[in-house]
């Protein structure tokens, strides 16, 4: 399973990328989360300036097997949603890290990364829920 090193990762599945030269991270799903999904059929996601709030849901994806809420890892306003997904949302499954990104907030602190796991910690995270 891919989990990039340039990414940080949540206890809920998301992952968050941090944009250079912006106060800004794009959000999305991870493979793990997806495939636990399975195929998906719909994302609803925020509109553009709205305000989203760190481990509270701000979205939702469903799949042929359940809708699933979608968490902020950080706290900020929308500055953009992936459109593209409500025509393809199956881009979640297909590239998860690339085309199926689902936010781009722009962040009110750069405190959350305290708060996230790294690509080890986050696969270490995936073994144990495993077990």
């Amino acid at each position: 399973m891919d989990f990039p090193e340039d990414l940080y990762y949540t206890k809920e599945h998301e992952w968050v990328k941090l944009l250079e030269s912006e106060s800004a991270v794009l959000i999305g799903i991870t493979e793990y989360a997806q495939e636990k999904l399975g195929d998906i059929v719909h994302v609803d996601l925020p509109d553009e300036e709205d305000e989203v709030h760190m481990n509270e849901p701000f979205g939702s994806i469903e799949s042929v097997k359940a809708v699933s809420d979608v968490y902020a890892p950080v706290s900020g306003h929308v500055v953009e949603n992936n459109s593209a997904l409500l025509d393809s949302p199956e881009a979640v499954n297909d590239d998860p890290y690339e085309d199926g990104w689902l936010v781009k907030v722009e962040v009110e602190s750069m405190d959350f990364a305290q708060e996230l796991m790294d690509a080890e910690e986050y696969a270490e995270f995936i073994e144990n829920e495993e077990d």
